[in-house]
């Protein structure tokens, strides 16, 4: 029994959600997403149109485990055509730097040439200055991976912190070697 799954979602003003057949179209001010959910499950959009519910066909195991996860997905379209996603990183070490010209962005994080990363459609790639980064869009999926790709570019090292982090994250800093 999943209390993710049988919960409704709710459908904002300003959002359109339709169905056909197994694909689920959710369209909003921020973009247009759609997602194709597996057989065993079904979609049903409210007669007023103000909330989805996701039912599933039977008790198996996987389908039990679909249930949450479908009802997840579009909850998340949902929030994301609304209001979008957004994750930050910054970057720290002396030369340090990222900047971003014409769906490129260009790092340069201590290696012998600069890494230049094409920014997927959809994705928006703001750098207020030369060390933080603002990735957004209305896919939450793709802002979470272009977001880990960024960082696993120069992922921070323990012995001094250098390397792109997400903010607010905390890197332990292991201690040296020390001469006594």
């Amino acid at each position: 029994m999943s209390r993710i799954g049988r919960k409704p979602i709710e459908i904002p003003a300003g959002v359109k959600v339709s169905l056909d057949g197994t694909t689920v179209n959710v369209e909003g001010p921020k973009g247009k997403l759609s997602f194709t959910h597996r057989d065993e499950i079904q979609v049903e959009i409210a007669e007023d149109g103000k909330s989805v519910n996701v039912v599933r066909g039977n008790d198996l195991r996987t389908v039990r485990a679909l249930h949450g996860l479908t009802r997840a997905l579009i909850n998340n379209m949902v929030l994301g055509v609304k209001n979008g996603y957004e994750k930050k990183l910054e970057i720290q070490g002396v030369g340090y730097l990222a900047s971003v010209k014409e769906k490129v962005l260009t790092l340069r994080v201590g290696y012998a040439n600069e890494l230049k990363l094409p920014i997927p459609e959809g994705l928006t790639v703001v750098c207020p200055d030369n060390t933080h980064v603002n990735v957004s869009g209305c896919d939450k999926q793709a802002v979470g991976q272009f977001a880990a790709y960024i960082r696993s570019t120069r992922k921070p090292e323990p012995y001094k912190g250098k390397g792109v982090r997400y903010v607010g994250e905390v890197v332990k800093i292991k201690q040296g070697k020390s001469a006594t």
